[in-house]
């Protein structure tokens, strides 16, 4: 097959206009070309009164050779390349008959889930171990959270079937280097387990909370089909270490289970689980990480800002935006987790503290647009020692992050409501007594009060004022962006981990043999792709080791 690249279309394009673009692309006559498929489509709306979409095609062509001979040295035609997925190996039928212990993949989010994945489908049966419920019972604990303030701390946004992806935009696109395609396989299981076969070639693919729920799903009935075991409510409590070897797991119930082979995908809020590994002397050190509020606007001025006369067009659907802003203080602001036609979420899973993240829902139809304004920050930011310099222990981010979110809960009115202020009043440094045109989405609700009281301010005052100072900068960009009525909800803590469980090029722990850190938790992947991705590469380097013949 060849590949053809960057073949730009009109947005309103006839139904049967690919067809006809290939060819005159090519100069082929109508009998040369076989039959075609739109590997990806994306668009370019930087003129926005003429909207362009770009289309990468695979096509069949009766005389491919002498095709691509003449268009040698065009990087917009060449070989289709193999994106199939490769397995690095399967396990005997008895492999495990005699005393070989299975693997355990700690946590069943993203990353857990394709790691687990993969190692059922090499034939090596992992036993999930997942601190929380299965995703339906976890949903209606969550909705006891957003509905009555009702905080099941093992049962929540970021614990249980599906992980902190579950309850969010859906988001299946990143900036990953992915020589392997290994993304592909990811879509490709997910378009398996029930989602849009249009996430395999639209560029921004998405899939919403809802539909997330039955996916998941049906991952698991697949791992359990091939041989894999998933164990809800199992929070591990304390890892075996021997010579440098895992050799095992301790479960809260007391049970202990042996094992050579442990992923751990833990998510970026297990910090109980941090300070058991830091204990037990596990490798892992402080990294950075950001924090900051959701901002809240009218979808609709977004799509305006973004489209134009264009905006509300079905392919282009709801609008998205990135942003970035460099401070005078030396901060970088920037936008996070943008989700169009979605909503705030309460995301906390402690007790007595308030987070919020974003969600969206496959139709993305919600009547406001909301993404996370996030200041990046380092470990010297956050170190508790009140040393200048020197190394920072891998668990202050957490310390730092549960000051913030206490602080939040506090501001909110000590009900899992969470503190709010209009961006006009924030900008001007004045407290909020009233809502204005935007109507914020977070629930339990939102308690109104200025964000930056001083001594009392719901983040750092670097934060604070580089936020200040980013709001009237991001208005260059979209159009009433700092509109007076767009709305600020605190605070946005868990942008990623805190820490990094730091692993060598064969994914282990640099001092754990046998450990193999991932994902999101473990400072590896942000986000449902990279972690998936994360996933799927660990579980290949687990499978190696096992299969080994030299493997203990």
């Amino acid at each position: 097959m060849l590949r053809l690249t960057e073949l730009r279309l009109p947005l309103n394009h006839a139904d049967d206009a690919l067809r006809p673009a290939i060819l005159a692309r090519l100069g082929i006559d109508e009998a040369d070309l076989t039959a075609f498929t739109v590997f990806k489509r994306s668009y370019d709306a930087r003129k926005k009164s003429a909207v362009v979409l770009i289309y990468t095609v695979d096509c069949t062509l009766a005389n491919e050779a002498a095709v691509l001979v003449q268009f040698s040295g065009d990087p917009h035609v060449r070989p289709t390349p193999d994106t199939s997925y490769h397995f690095v190996g399967h396990a005997p039928v008895d492999f495990f008959g005699g005393e070989r212990p299975r693997p355990l993949v700690i946590g069943f989010g993203p990353c857990g889930i394709f790691a687990a994945l993969i190692l059922a489908q090499m034939g090596l049966r992992p036993i999930v171990l997942e601190r929380g419920k299965e995703v339906r019972e976890r949903t209606k604990d969550t909705w006891g959270l957003w509905r009555q303030s009702v905080l099941n701390p093992e049962s929540n946004v970021q614990f249980g079937e599906g992980g902190a992806g579950t309850f969010s935009d859906g988001k299946l696109w990143s900036q990953i280097s992915d020589p392997r395609h290994l993304t592909r396989k990811v879509l490709q299981e997910f378009v398996k387990a029930g989602a849009p076969e249009e996430i395999l070639f639209v560029s921004k693919p998405h899939i919403g909370t809802f539909r997330l729920v039955s996916m998941v799903e049906k991952m698991r009935a697949d791992i359990e089909a091939l041989g894999g075991e998933i164990r809800f409510q199992q929070r591990v409590t304390d890892v075996r270490i021997e010579d440098g070897h895992i050799r095992g797991v301790t479960l809260a119930s007391g049970e202990e289970l042996r094992s050579d082979h442990v992923v751990l995908a833990l998510g970026h809020s297990a910090r109980d689980t941090f300070t058991m590994l830091h204990e037990r002397g596990v490798y892992m050190e402080a990294k950075p990480f950001s924090i900051g509020y959701r901002i809240e606007h009218p979808q609709g001025l977004i799509d305006r800002a973004r489209f134009g006369p264009n905006a509300g067009n079905e392919i282009l659907g709801a609008a998205d935006y990135k942003l970035v802003h460099h401070a005078s203080n030396g901060r970088a602001v920037y936008s996070f987790c943008m989700c169009p036609g979605g909503t705030v979420v309460a995301a906390t899973s402690e007790p007595g503290r308030v987070v919020t993240n974003g969600m969206s829902q496959y139709s993305r139809n919600e009547r406001n647009a909301n993404a996370g304004i996030v200041v990046g920050i380092s470990p010297q930011d956050y170190r508790q020692d009140g040393l200048a310099e020197g190394p920072v222990s891998p668990l202050d981010g957490m310390a730092f992050q549960r000051f913030w979110e206490s602080r939040a809960y506090e501001l909110g009115g000590g009900n899992y409501e969470a503190p709010g202020q209009l961006v006009g009043d924030f900008i001007k440094g004045r407290p909020s007594t009233a809502l204005g045109s935007v109507q914020p989405s977070y629930k339990p609700g939102v308690h109104l009060t200025d964000l930056a009281h001083p001594g009392k301010g719901s983040l750092p005052d670097y934060a604070l004022a580089a936020i200040r100072e980013a709001l009237p900068a991001f208005e260059k960009q979209i159009k009433g962006f700092s509109m007076p009525d767009a709305v600020l909800t605190g605070v946005e803590t868990r942008t990623s981990s805190p820490l990094r469980i730091t692993r060598g090029k064969d994914f282990q722990s640099l001092n754990v043999k046998g450990l193999y850190p991932a994902g999101e938790g473990a400072g590896y992947a942000g986000g449902i792709m990279s972690a998936g991705v994360d996933g799927i590469e660990v579980a290949e380097a687990l499978g190696r080791e096992m299969l080994s013949p030299v493997s203990p």
